[in-house]
Parts: C-alpha cells; sequence; structure tokens
C-alpha cells in the first residue's frame, strides 16, 4: 500500500468532515446494531419458515388393524367403523358385524331383542324405522343406516366402544318390503348379516295383535298402554282381554301373512342371513347359541326380564272360540289349534 497514492484509510475519509474520535466510535456503534438487528430477522424468518414447513409436513399415520385370521369369505362381514361422536379408542381394531333383525310386529321379536342386548357386546336398537320420516325414501333409509352401523346411533341399547355387533328390528311394513331391491344391494355391499324370526302359529299371533291394539285404545294398566310387560301381574292384566277374531277373514288373513314372510325370504335369499322362529327358540335355548355363532361374538347366557302374556290353551284366549275352531279344521291351518310350545317365561 505503500506505493498507492492513496491509502484506504484516505478514501473511505475523503470529502468526510472532520468529526472527533467519540463521534465516529458512536457511529461504528450503531452501524453494527443495525447490521446485527437485520441479521437476527433474517436468521429468525428462516427457523420459523423452515418450522412451519417443517410441521405441515408431518402427517399422523394410524397403525393398520392386523389381519384377522378368519376364512377369506367373512371378510367382507368384518368393520371397523370410526363413529364421529367418541373414539373406540383400544377397541378401535376389534371388528364389528352389522345384523338386522327382520320381523313382523307380535312374533316376539321385542323379546328376543331383549336377550340380544343381554350380551355386553351386542347392541340392537329397536326399531329405528317405526318412525315414518326415516323411511319416506331410499335416501333417508340410507342415511339413517349409515349413522347406525357407523356407531353414531345413541339409544338406550347401546354398549361401550368395544361393541362386537350392531344392528335394529325391522318390521317387513316399515319400507323393507317396498325397497327391498335397493336394501338387499345395500345388505350385501356393505356386508350386513339378515336375522330373520318369525311365528310358526300364525294364529296366536293374530291374538297378540288384536290383544296389543285393544290395549292401545284402552289402556288396561292404569292408563298406560305396554306392549311388553316385567311382571306376572301386568300379564294377567292383559290376558284377561279375549279377542273375536272375525271367522270369515280368518283364513284369507292368515295366508296374506304367510305369503308376506315368504316373500321376504325370497327377496333377501342372496344375503347372509339366518332364519328363527320364536316357538322353536322358547323350546330350545340352544338356538340362542347359535344365533351368537352366526354374530360371531363369545357365547353367553342370555336372558330377559320380559314376561309372557298369552299363556295355555287356545280356547281360553279367543272370545269364538267355536267359530274359528270350525273355520279352521281340515283347512291346512287346522294345526294352529294345538298347543305347539311348552310352557316357558318368554313375552309374547
Amino acid at each position: 500500500m505503500a506505493d498507492d497514492p492513496c491509502s484506504f484509510k484516505d478514501i473511505f475519509l475523503i470529502k468526510a468532515p472532520k468529526k472527533s474520535p467519540l463521534v465516529l466510535r458512536m457511529i461504528v456503534v450503531l452501524f453494527a446494531m443495525v447490521c446485527g438487528v437485520y441479521i437476527c430477522s433474517i436468521c429468525l424468518k428462516q427457523v420459523s419458515t423452515r418450522t412451519k414447513s417443517g410441521f405441515s409436513s408431518v402427517q399422523v399415520i394410524q397403525r393398520p388393524c392386523p389381519h384377522p385370521d378368519v376364512e377369506p369369505e367373512e371378510l367382507r362381514y368384518m368393520h371397523y367403523p370410526k363413529p364421529n361422536t367418541y373414539s373406540r379408542a383400544e377397541c378401535a381394531c376389534n371388528p364389528v358385524r352389522y345384523f338386522a333383525i327382520l320381523s313382523m310386529q307380535r312374533s316376539g321379536s321385542g323379546w328376543f331383542e331383549t336377550l340380544l342386548n343381554n350380551h355386553t357386546n351386542i347392541s340392537s336398537n329397536g326399531e329405528i324405522f317405526s318412525v315414518k320420516v326415516r323411511r319416506s325414501n331410499i335416501s333417508t333409509i340410507v342415511e339413517t343406516l349409515d349413522k347406525l352401523y357407523n356407531l353414531d346411533w345413541l339409544s338406550s341399547a347401546s354398549k361401550n366402544e368395544c361393541t362386537a355387533a350392531v344392528g335394529l328390528k325391522w318390521m317387513l311394513n316399515q319400507g323393507l318390503m317396498q325397497h327391498h331391491e335397493e336394501i338387499v344391494e345395500y345388505f350385501n355391499t356393505r356386508g350386513v348379516s339378515a336375522i330373520f324370526l318369525f311365528r310358526r302359529n300364525l294364529l296366536r299371533r293374530m291374538i297378540s295383535v288384536l290383544a296389543n291394539l285393544y290395549d292401545r285404545d284402552n289402556k288396561l294398566l292404569n292408563g298406560t298402554h305396554k306392549s311388553h310387560v316385567h311382571s306376572p301381574h301386568e300379564a294377567e292384566i292383559l290376558a284377561k282381554y279375549k279377542p273375536i277374531i272375525n271367522a270369515t277373514l280368518l283364513i284369507p288373513n292368515l295366508k296374506q301373512v304367510e305369503d308376506t314372510s315368504t316373500k321376504a325370504l325370497e327377496y333377501f335369499k342372496s344375503t347372509r342371513h339366518i332364519i328363527l322362529f320364536y316357538e322353536d327358540i322358547v323350546k330350545n335355548r340352544t338356538k340362542l347359541l347359535d344365533v351368537q355363532d352366526f354374530l360371531k361374538v363369545p357365547k353367553r347366557d342370555l336372558k330377559s326380564r320380559q314376561v309372557k302374556i298369552h299363556k295355555g290353551n287356545l280356547s281360553s284366549q279367543i272370545e269364538n272360540w267355536g267359530d274359528v275352531q270350525k273355520t279352521l279344521t281340515g283347512t291346512q291351518y287346522e294345526r294352529f289349534l294345538n298347543v305347539d310350545y311348552r310352557r316357558r317365561s318368554p313375552a309374547a
């Protein structure tokens, strides 16, 4: 720099007014502070950007449920619903079976459902489609079923997050037959199993239907209508009413009920299903083990608090028994006049 006619110091101070050393020091310190603040702001901005981009790129990956050791054809009936209203927590990988009890009024379905709900891992949610708006069209039906099978349907039958089978009780006259094609497709697509529950003795069912209609209008139990009772005293009061059956319409009515159940079985034959009869369960409670095996739940001794209303011989339950007996004798329905099951505790 000795040969340079103008040193770096001279260049830096050229044209600069002469200032005291103290002022120069302050200028240098201020310049250093400004540079430091600027550099720090740039660094913080870069760190913040990296942090945000880092968090946004993180995805919560749920571990898949282990593949169940079952036959391949069973997989379509095993589901892992994710409710919107709660978390299944540690039971998230416990498979759930979907089912529907398909029946007719006064066929023992209420009693049968209480037996299923006595099981720790089964939730059957009653006659959901008794409310007309829910069955007004196939869209509302599917929407209701989706909510039910996603475990978002809250009722007294709802269990804990470890439910292993969830379903409902669906009467044939509650939109089921009207939209049978779409419902069969839904059952087969979503893996819903059907449990048919009918009554062998349709005459006994008719007595139960007429007696229930009478009580609905007259409310024999202290002004309250009850379709099912839990005490022998209440059952005795309701059983005192003996209906008069129209003998002229008796056979056509029995045939209509018979044809309806036959048609339902034909409609839903492509679904996974089991066929049960009320009388068979009454006589042989091991039938309930068959149901639990069908739903693939642990086998339990199932009980119900319901008490049977109409017991004993039919001759003591029909006001015009002679007319009914005469009408059915010699026909295909004569078998209904006989006692067809032993006396047990279930309600009907």
